[in-house]
């Protein structure tokens, strides 16, 4: 876990000196992984789900990977359901670290992050070297963005993935 003070099982941890819980987190990133089954496998892309979430735990938009157009990503698109400066304050959930190269795009996801006034960000698994180098979790902290990882629904992620990442269908 990066950002975040070790958690007790369905306890609060402590993330920029605020109580945060665990379990809400959990099942909010589940969801984000739940949406990235609706991808359709790319060889050349990552399937993931992305929410975006009000502090007061509110769903304000949600997104995956090759929505409305094959080269969308899933923070990308949820970020662009909402109205400029709706997503100031709020958490991404997403069940891949945020990219910060892209050949389709100007800006990698994390950019998109950082310039939405996004607060903080939770993460499964972070990006794999496979298609492209990723310092998401980095610019993401050095933009004093909180970022959580939640390794246990990594599996889930590197399954939804096993296309890209050698795994077994179903790990």
């Amino acid at each position: 876990m990066v950002g975040m003070s070790a958690p007790t099982p369905d306890g609060p941890a402590r993330i920029s000196g605020r109580a945060v819980s665990v379990s809400a987190d959990a099942a909010l990133l589940a969801a984000a992984v739940e949406l990235s089954r609706r991808c359709p496998p790319s060889p050349a892309a990552y399937s993931v789900g992305a929410l975006v979430v009000a502090p007061d735990g509110r769903v304000l938009a949600s997104g995956h990977s090759r929505q409305g157009d094959p080269a969308a990503h899933a923070e990308e698109v949820a970020l662009a359901a909402l109205p400029p400066g709706a997503a100031a304050g709020a958490t991404v959930y997403t069940s891949l670290e945020p990219c910060t190269h892209r050949r389709s795009r100007p800006r990698g996801c994390a950019a998109l992050i950082i310039a939405a006034g996004v607060s903080r960000v939770v993460l499964a698994l972070r990006e794999p070297p496979t298609l492209a180098p990723c310092t998401g979790v980095a610019d993401l902290l050095a933009a004093g963005i909180a970022v959580v990882e939640l390794v246990d629904l990594a599996p889930a992620v590197r399954a939804v993935n096993a296309h890209l990442m050698g795994e077994p269908p179903g790990a």
